[in-house]
């Protein structure tokens, strides 16, 4: 028999684990085999991050990535919309305008978050099925695998709101074939299905409902290592045939991406889009012509600075263009116009690519001291 205070222990932490599966919890998080999987679970809220959800899905990566009884982590979202559409963002301007704590502990968790799913030494696995923007990128695209499906719908829309492509964008999106992650960064285009595969965010395409069939396979798996995951991400992506015809959308203006969006300045790649007329450069025209002027400054500087820094410093980067976002404007004038009034016309200051002087832009960059973030 137990000793009590052992039958204690482990009622207590039946009790931990019950509580976590209940289910009107933000996040479940339980143990199947050697299978460690998260569930963002807030589906009315299209699985959106806040920062409860992130103090409970932080410890429990790294409590698996020491657990030598766990061989691998997966997660995904419920409801059947989303994975994450992003981070819980009318919290935070809410904070930001009574100058709340919510900005700097929210933007510095998150991107710890984000950076120990970049380093997790356990395979991880993001089912990516639905909505993936923003902060549910951040959750995503640093792990291993990302398993795309034909309803994945993937952007990086924050020059909308007067934000940057975060949680990471510095570092993967310039990394991404040719200019197509400066593309999605600055003009916000949604990239769906099997294009997120072909553009190479996800890593493997699967059809949605093979997912519980895959994920029961993953948690069959025998201590897996990262081949034998890889083989069986492999043989269920071989056997989806959904899109499997269709080329990638960005094909036939891939040239044109490459050459319009490898300028040095946003002014200059407003000239050539101009110079050029063609119906394509018209169209991104128009939505460049949509963001704030300062976070298209600041995300193409942050791009091509983030090409060649590794994931932390990028991460310190993007702590310090956050908390300048909280100090300006724009932020709050894009979530108003986006998210709460509707009305979609945001009225930027400065309303024009040119008032945005490299002073302020540099000065955005500069380090916060004592309150950089620490990885």
């Amino acid at each position: 028999r137990l000793k009590p205070f052992n039958r204690l222990q482990v009622i207590l932490q039946h009790l931990k684990m019950s509580k976590q599966t209940d289910s009107t919890a933000e996040v479940l998080l339980e143990k199947r085999g050697g299978v460690g999987v998260i569930t963002l679970n807030r589906p009315k809220a299209l699985n959106a991050l806040n920062l409860p959800m992130i103090r409970q899905i932080y410890p429990q990566i790294k409590t698996w990535e020491q657990d030598p009884e766990t061989f691998l982590i997966i997660i995904k979202g419920t409801g059947g919309k989303a994975f994450c559409a992003g981070g819980d963002i009318r919290a935070i301007t809410d904070a930001g305008k009574v100058g709340d704590r919510l900005p700097q502990d929210f933007f510095r968790e998150e991107y710890i978050l984000n950076n120990a799913i970049g380093t997790c030494k356990k395979p991880y696995v993001a089912l990516i099925d639905g909505i993936t923007m923003g902060g549910g990128v951040g959750l995503s695209v640093h792990g291993r695998f990302r398993v795309a499906t034909e309803r994945t719908l993937f952007a990086m829309p924050e020059t909308a709101i007067g934000l940057f492509p975060d949680v990471g964008g510095g570092y993967f999106l310039p990394r991404l074939p040719g200019k197509i992650g400066y593309y999605l960064a600055l003009t916000g285009f949604r990239l769906k299905g099997r294009d997120v595969l072909k553009a190479g965010i996800a890593t493997h395409f699967v059809e949605s409902e093979k997912l519980p069939a895959l994920e029961k396979d993953l948690v069959a798996l025998k201590s897996p290592s990262t081949e034998n995951i890889a083989d069986l991400l492999n043989s269920y992506q071989m056997k989806s045939k959904v899109d499997q015809e269709k080329g990638f959308v960005l094909d036939e203006h891939m040239e044109k991406i490459n050459s319009l969006f490898s300028a040095n300045s946003m002014e200059e790649i407003v000239k050539k889009l101009k110079q050029d007329g063609s119906p394509f450069a018209i169209k991104q025209l128009e939505a460049i012509s949509k963001m704030s002027p300062t976070s298209l400054k600041m995300t193409l500087r942050q791009l091509r600075e983030g090409a060649s820094m590794n994931l932390q410093d990028v991460l310190t980067m993007e702590y310090r263009l956050s908390q300048a976002c909280m100090r300006g404007h724009d932020f709050y004038e894009g979530v108003r116009a986006v998210l709460i009034d509707k009305d979609q016309s945001p009225r930027w200051k400065p309303a024009a690519l040119e008032e945005v002087s490299d002073e302020f832009v540099d000065d955005c960059f500069k380090p916060l001291g004592n309150n950089d973030l620490k990885l």
